[in-house]
């Protein structure tokens, strides 16, 4: 099927959140995202009153990460920095969940800190996307953070920060979109970083992505557009690494 430049950009979080990132830095990834018309700029928590300034007026969506990047913090200390940034203008929240408790098979701490952080969010009417860091999970513990994700409330499952040993892939795609319902979707994170990527991610069912080679992939987009060729992919393939 035939695609246009809006329906890949409508897919893109622009990622911000490098702890080097400027001010300047920060304004310059909105500028980007605005260019385009990205979905949201994911930015670090400090950022977000740049974001909603510079934001405001536009359909791109102020997005900011909670927990970020390890997923540890108490559960008080997310729903804290959570309200901080939903009180100044946050959209959408990216929550890292916690990842030694699944491990540890605390299923009921997982599912009550995503409960609470899905219900501080959806009182400011923003949604929660749940980061599941799949690079240290089991099959298993992919699957049953899936499951919890969504019986706690979350809007989203999503791949990975962009910061542990490995990024998105193919096969964990297939994997959450295959243990959510419809009414839950799905982000991929972590090594996308061409639009090739960004179109195998959207060919298993992933409707948003968060990249920082935002320009890299509209550029290629709108030439594909151009030349007539910018289709769905079928030829999937394996995803790896890093923001």
């Amino acid at each position: 099927m035939a695609l246009t430049p809006k329906d890949i950009a409508a897919m893109l979080d622009h990622s911000t959140l490098q702890p080097w990132l400027t001010e300047d830095d920060i304004r310059r990834g909105c500028e980007v995202a605005l260019k385009y018309q990205t979905a949201s700029v994911c930015a670090r928590p400090c950022d977000v009153p740049i974001l909603s300034e510079m934001l405001k007026g536009s359909p791109v969506k102020v997005c900011t990460v909670i927990g970020f990047p390890h997923g540890a913090h108490q559960t008080a200390v997310k729903v804290t920095e959570a309200k901080q940034a939903l009180a100044e203008g946050c959209e959408e929240l990216d929550m890292v969940l916690n990842i030694g408790k699944l491990k540890h098979g605390d299923a009921d701490y997982v599912e009550n800190e995503i409960r609470q952080l899905a219900e501080t969010a959806h009182a400011a009417g923003a949604i929660l996307k749940v980061i599941l860091e799949t690079c240290y999970l089991t099959e298993e513990e992919k699957i049953l953070a899936c499951h919890l994700s969504e019986k706690a409330g979350a809007d989203f499952v999503k791949t990975s920060t962009g910061y542990g040993s490995a990024g998105c892939t193919i096969e964990d795609l297939k994997l959450m979109r295959a243990n959510v319902s419809e009414a839950i979707r799905i982000k991929g994170s972590g090594g996308i970083r061409d639009l090739d990527t960004v179109l195998s991610a959207r060919a298993v069912g992933a409707s948003r992505c968060g990249v920082s080679a935002t320009e890299k992939i509209m550029a290629e987009a709108e030439k594909r557009y151009a030349e007539g060729t910018l289709k769905e992919i079928e030829d999937l393939k394996e995803m790896s690494g890093g923001y």
